[in-house]
């Protein structure tokens, strides 16, 4: 074997010291994304749109430029509660995502669809497409974070965007009852695997409060979410109540006008994160 010239490019064998294949994708030239955050569970229905919509629009608040990719190809509901009925377009050097009320952009196959029922019956490696065509073919334009609402579980779509994007941290979103902690302790360890760190947990209809006296009543159960946190050395923990007033901002399309301070110091820390050196 010739002396080794720190070239893997230009090598052909296989010895130790050569690095792994990367397998990130560019994003569109037109795009300047400064952080990319992903919103994950192990488990649909716990609520990781609202939880997306929420950050987001607190993001948006915090002066920053913000975008929501909607991974959730079969099931996507960011648009609807951002209230967007406007079709995305495109030209032959890209396309364009839709722009909400108070400027936040937003791509979701809704968007594309002529009827927004319309279901969405493809196999995995045509959902998987559809999201690396997200990150790589939509104008983004200059944003300092970019949200990704994921679809449930540890499959095929989470472990392409792990791969295929460069994602700065993963926040992961659950519920008070055990067998929902259970199956998101997966996702965190899933993260762990792929060296995606987990900046929050946010525990979603941890409590409601009476309107009557203001005691917090837990209806599905104790709240496990500081636990959580401690057990796998998350930094941030939130609990956000079951709020008719979140439901109905949803369904009207008015989320932006939602008021609480749930997830204020895990904005704060979206806000103030460095974003990760790329290998």
């Amino acid at each position: 074997m010739s002396e080794c010239n720190h070239d893997c490019a230009s090598c052909g064998q296989s010895c130790d010291s050569r690095k792994p294949e990367s397998l990130l994708e560019q994003p569109h030239e037109q795009s300047h994304i400064r952080k990319v955050i992903a919103i994950c569970s192990g488990k649909g229905g716990v609520g990781k749109s609202l939880i997306t919509a929420l950050l987001a629009v607190l993001a948006q608040r915090r002066n920053l430029k913000v975008g929501i990719l909607d991974a959730d190809i079969t099931g996507p509901s960011i648009p609807k509660a951002f209230g967007l009925t406007q079709k995305a377009g495109g030209t032959e050097f890209g396309l364009f995502p839709v722009a909400t009320k108070t400027s936040i952009d937003v791509m979701s196959l809704n968007l594309l669809l002529e009827n927004e029922t319309d279901p969405v019956v493809w196999r995995g490696p045509m959902i998987v497409g559809a999201v690396k065509q997200f990150w790589t073919d939509v104008i983004w334009g200059d944003k300092d974070v970019l949200f990704i609402d994921m679809p449930p579980g540890t499959g095929d779509v989470m472990l392409t965007v792990f791969q295929s994007i460069p994602v700065d941290a993963a926040v992961l979103v659950t519920t008070p009852q055990q067998l929902v902690g259970m199956i998101v302790e997966k996702a965190i360890k899933m993260t762990d695997m792929l060296h995606i760190p987990t900046l929050g947990i946010v525990e979603n209809m941890s409590y409601i409060t009476c309107p009557d006296c203001g005691t917090k009543i837990e209806v599905f159960g104790e709240s496990h979410v500081e636990e959580l946190a401690k057990t796998y050395q998350i930094p941030h923990a939130a609990r956000v109540p079951t709020d008719p007033k979140l439901s109905s901002g949803c369904d009207k399309g008015l989320i932006e006008l939602f008021s609480g301070d749930w997830l204020d110091e895990l904005a704060d820390a979206i806000a103030d994160l460095a974003p990760r050196q790329q290998a």
